[in-house]
């Protein structure tokens, strides 16, 4: 399949599930791949179907992290991010995003949405290449891919660009890619 084949099938399995699973998704990362002490969490705040994390957030938060949310940038840039108060309403963005209105912070571990990702840690983004070029400028950051289950692939096609994932954490538990 291609990648733009891959991101339909890929959308549909999503679809299919319940956003609401990302309060197993959070008991996953705190328990098996918590963020370390005093490390900027860049979040997403979910939409088209994404799994929420919002709890996941909330919590890190109260356990002391700052939390940034991205501002998505003119296509062919990476993500900016902004610190979030995670009462805090969010702006309007680009295609259809939101962001908070903070200072822009860099972010050490990164909670990544995604399309699908595969046995190898590589991630099928929605093809504009934000998550890549933000990746290549944070290059000591932890990503950790946030999805479900069902977005899981064997193999994916990777471009030379592409950047893989250290985890993903899905509503079944969290895969660690060496």
């Amino acid at each position: 399949m291609t990648k733009a084949e891959l991101r339909i099938e890929a959308a549909a399995r999503r679809q299919a599930c319940n956003p609401g699973l990302g309060v197993p998704l959070a008991g996953h990362v705190l328990r098996l791949c918590p963020p370390p002490p005093g490390a900027v969490v860049g979040g997403y705040f979910a939409m088209r179907g994404e799994i929420d994390i919002l709890v996941l957030l909330r919590v890190l938060a109260v356990r002391g992290h700052v939390i940034v949310l991205p501002e998505t940038m003119a296509k062919g840039e990476p993500l900016v991010f902004r610190r979030w108060d995670t009462w805090e309403p969010l702006v309007e963005g680009r295609f259809g995003t939101k962001h908070p209105a903070g200072e822009v912070l860099r972010p050490d571990f990164l909670l990544v949405p995604l399309l699908g990702f595969d046995n190898a840690g590589n991630r099928l983004g929605y093809g504009a290449g934000h998550y890549d070029r933000t990746f290549a400028d944070l290059p000591d950051a932890f990503r950790l891919g946030c999805g479900f289950s069902a977005q899981q692939f064997a193999e994916l096609p990777m471009e030379a660009h592409d950047v893989r994932l250290h985890a993903v954490a899905t509503e079944t538990g969290v895969l660690r890619f060496s």
